[in-house]
């Protein structure tokens, strides 16, 4: 299961976000984001450049919450060339948007609400909303699986798996080995983690962030 490192606290990039990259670049990350706020787009421009000069993928979650900023998201990843875009919910708006480019769509299943971002909706809502953006022509799903509010985080990863012939990243409040231990039994291929590497609460003995990364890789094996 890969580990996608999210350069993000609080839901917004981390403004000394390159800094962090550069002290991170030993541990070789095969997958690096952030979010779509935090940081001028200048700043999300240098990220992508400076993470694929790592040979990461590149990552970029809209958590923006209105319709306009969405958008607004979408063409800068884009422009910038992110790899992988997540999140957002104006899906056939976002494909448009990035139709002929080589950005992929991971969109919202369910029902995103707010910001920090909770989830609402039945497994039967993510599974409906999976099946639905995979025959739009999405890559994948992002599901916020561990911000739910209305259903079992578990059981929401587990529709999601049966409805998703594409990358199932699981975003948002992970925290342990052991949700990473049951999101990889429940068919997840990719999960993010940024608040808990940087709070140290991933691995409260640790004291370093590279110590913080390298335990949640150790939990990836």
């Amino acid at each position: 299961m890969d580990f996608v490192f999210m350069l993000t606290r609080a839901d917004q990039t981390v403004p000394d976000a390159l800094e962090v990259l550069e002290e991170i670049r030993p541990l070789g990350l095969g997958h690096v984001g952030f979010k779509d706020v935090g940081v001028p787009p200048a700043t999300l421009r240098a990220l992508v450049t400076e993470i694929r000069a790592t040979g990461a993928i590149t990552y970029m979650e809209v958590v923006s919450t209105s319709r306009e900023t969405a958008l607004a998201s979408a063409h800068i990843a884009r422009d910038i060339g992110v790899e992988r875009l997540l999140g957002g919910t104006q899906v056939v708006e976002i494909l448009d948007i990035l139709r002929g480019s080589a950005t992929s769509y991971h969109p919202f299943p369910g029902k995103p609400v707010g910001h920090p971002t909770k989830l609402g909706g039945t497994a039967a809502d993510v599974a409906a909303d999976c099946a639905r953006f995979a025959a739009l022509g999405c890559a994948g799903v992002d599901l916020l699986a561990y911000r739910a509010t209305e259903a079992d985080p578990l059981d929401l990863v587990r529709a999601a798996r049966a409805a998703t012939p594409g990358y199932l990243l699981v975003a948002g409040s992970v925290t342990s080995a052991a949700q990473i231990r049951a999101l990889a039994e429940a068919g997840a291929d990719a999960f993010t983690i940024g608040s808990a590497a940087f709070d140290g609460s991933f691995s409260p003995f640790m004291g370093s962030l590279r110590s913080q990364l390298r335990a949640i890789l150790d939990a990836c094996r």
